[in-house]
């Protein structure tokens, strides 16, 4: 069985990644959610399969689903998973 994210922990990476990551979330937007012309994203939820971002283009919030690329095992696991996407997403 895969691991469950609580709405607390959730909740924390997502305001700890849209409070002090901004721009780390607008390049997953980017990158991983093939949304060229975003302006901005947040971090809406995050669970052992993806995250749930809105992007902002044109003036318009857009929903963007990213899957990882392996469930994730728990919150230790969605640290590392989030850097080494940003590093993935600054190479490209």
């Amino acid at each position: 069985m895969s691991f469950q994210f609580s709405p607390e922990v959730s909740s924390r990476i997502c305001n700890h990644m849209n409070e002090d990551h901004a721009d780390a979330v607008a390049l997953y937007a980017r990158t991983f959610g093939g949304v060229a012309d975003v302006t901005a994203a947040s971090m809406m939820s995050i669970d052992a399969e993806g995250m749930d971002l809105t992007a902002q283009v044109n003036g318009e919030s857009l929903p963007v689903r990213i899957q990882f690329d392996h469930v994730l095992a728990d919150a230790e696991d969605a640290h590392h998973t989030l850097i080494a996407m940003v590093k993935q997403a600054r190479l490209k």
